[in-house]
């Protein structure tokens, strides 16, 4: 579960609603559906910037664009306050989630023709955007919500209120639900770092090299292991705080690991770490893909202790993650429950720990009824099965014994075993090279001890060196990432009260 930290630490403002729609779309159901199917043990991931951000919203210490937009009467919306609404207010699945809901879709078509908008169509559309990202669960389980769907036109603004309070009911029951599932130990909760940091690469940029030799650098190495440490041991500590034990299992931000950042998660303590299936083959120079390797876990024995890991299955992961949405719910849940039959076949019955690790949030818009469908039946599915064990990543290392050792883990992550995707052009290696220049900025600070705003200002480093801005370099639709990276460094010059660099006015170009 994972979401880039979007607000502005100056303003306290974030200008993209991610958070909060994604927070009342994903991250409570996935976890309250599980009531229905005790046999299903199961781990999460969190990402710690991701839980801040929605105690922001609960403290309601963050003031949201989106939303002061939707809270803003109809009728006192300024003209560039409608036109904002009319070009953000359909970021939804158009298939399907707008095509469901008759006037929703009927203001999607006014738009797409260019007709005006009267008070009241930018009424409904304030509730519907608002009302289509809360799941359906959620929009069946409030008799308040079940109403306005079936009402479907003509709200109120006293029945906009209604929605915006609901999202923040919603977003106040995720922490507590997720303390409570474990507590009964259905559930298993692993972290990543804190801000999501690509840790080899904080490590050294040089990480990107091992992974693949022809691959672009800055023109002078990041390096700085502690800031790699920092955001590991800050990482066990928030979780400490929140859930009262510490974490046994880390997913290393984008499955990103290397040889160096070992000894840091295993000095603070973490029990184990996932990747995927190509950082095993490659650690173990497997030329071909090996089930019998992939389908146990590892143990990655060291001078300073050691950790076990355990590697996704790709294809499975991926059957979820991006294909399954195309099919019918009942033929693809037949297709996932069939590979692990011949898995069951092809080792003849023997233990076999099948890995499925995907992303939290962003497959579900795409499949009909958020995912809902699907899951549920999967879930009875998997619940009824003879030969299948749903569980949990600790309680199975607890009960089966690793056998294999491996020696010298590969560079690499999730993204075909490589960094391509963070160090890949030359705007992601320009904005290491920025991000590097304000890094060396912070450390003559720190020794000449004069700034008073030390904290604020490594904590905007931090969230510089998160992995989102990276990702998108070269290949941003809107521009919003390379916006948000800018914001963040100009902040940082900011607090520690230095001139801000020209380049940063403008659009990070090569």
């Amino acid at each position: 579960m994972h979401q880039p930290y979007y607000k502005d630490l100056l303003t306290r403002q974030t200008d993209l609603p991610w958070v909060r729609l994604h927070g009342v779309k994903d991250y409570l159901d996935m976890v309250q559906i599980l009531e229905k199917f005790p046999k299903i043990h199961q781990t999460f991931n969190i990402v710690p910037s991701l839980l801040e951000q929605v105690e922001d919203y609960t403290a309601r210490e963050v003031k949201d664009k989106f939303l002061e937009l939707s809270y803003k009467r109809a009728e006192d919306l300024a003209p560039n306050d409608k036109d904002f609404i009319l070009s953000n207010f359909f970021s939804i699945n158009k298939e399907k989630v707008i095509a469901f809901f008759p006037r929703y879709y009927e203001l999607y078509f006014k738009k797409q023709k260019k007709q005006e908008f009267n008070t009241q169509d930018f009424l409904d559309l304030q509730v519907w955007f608002n009302l289509a990202w809360i799941d359906p669960c959620f929009r069946q389980r409030f008799p308040e919500l079940k109403n306005l769907v079936s009402k479907g036109r003509f709200f109120s603004e006293e029945e906009k209120q209604i929605v915006l309070d609901k999202q923040l009911a919603i977003l106040e029951e995720i922490i507590p639900n997720y303390k409570k599932f474990c507590g009964s130990e259905q559930i298993e909760l692993s972290v990543s770092p804190y801000y999501h940091p690509i840790l080899p690469l904080l490590y050294s940029t040089n990480a990107a090299k091992e992974a693949n030799h022809q691959s672009l650098l800055p023109k002078s190495e990041f390096r700085y292991p502690d800031d790699a440490k920092a955001q590991i041991e800050s990482s066990v500590k928030f979780y400490r705080e929140r859930f009262r034990i510490a974490p046994k299992g880390m997913w290393p931000s984008e499955e990103s690991v290397c040889e160096n950042i070992l000894p840091l998660m295993i000095n603070a303590g973490i029990k184990w770490i996932v990747t995927d299936e190509a950082i095993l083959f490659k650690s173990l120079k497997k030329k071909k893909r090996e089930t019998a390797l992939l389908y146990q876990p590892h143990l990655l024995k060291r001078d300073n202790g050691e950790l076990k890991i355990i590697f996704r299955d790709r294809n499975l992961s991926d059957l979820l993650g991006f294909v399954y949405h195309t099919w019918k719910t009942e033929n693809a849940v037949a297709d996932f429950i069939e590979h692990l039959n011949n898995i069951n076949k092809a080792f003849k019955g023997e233990d076999t720990l099948v890995t499925i690790a995907m992303d939290g949030e962003n497959a579900w818009e795409y499949y009909t009824n958020d995912g809902h469908d699907f899951l549920e039946l999967l879930y009875q599915r998997l619940s009824e099965s003879d030969f299948i064990k749903v569980t949990r990543v600790s309680e199975y290392l607890e009960k089966h014994p690793v056998k294999s050792k491996i020696r010298h883990l590969s560079a690499g992550s999730w993204i075909y075993g490589n960094f391509n995707k963070w160090m890949g052009n030359p705007y992601k290696v320009k904005a290491w090279e920025w991000l590097l220049e304000a890094r060396k900025k912070l450390e003559k600070i720190n020794a000449d001890g004069t700034n008073t705003k030390t904290a604020l200002a490594w904590k905007q480093i931090y969230i510089l060196e998160g992995s989102d801005w990276f990702w998108w370099y070269g290949e941003d639709p809107d521009g919003s990432f390379d916006k948000l990276f800018r914001l963040h460094l100009r902040n940082f010059y900011t607090i520690i009260e230095e001139p801000i660099p020209k380049y940063l006015e403008n659009p990070l170009s090569t």
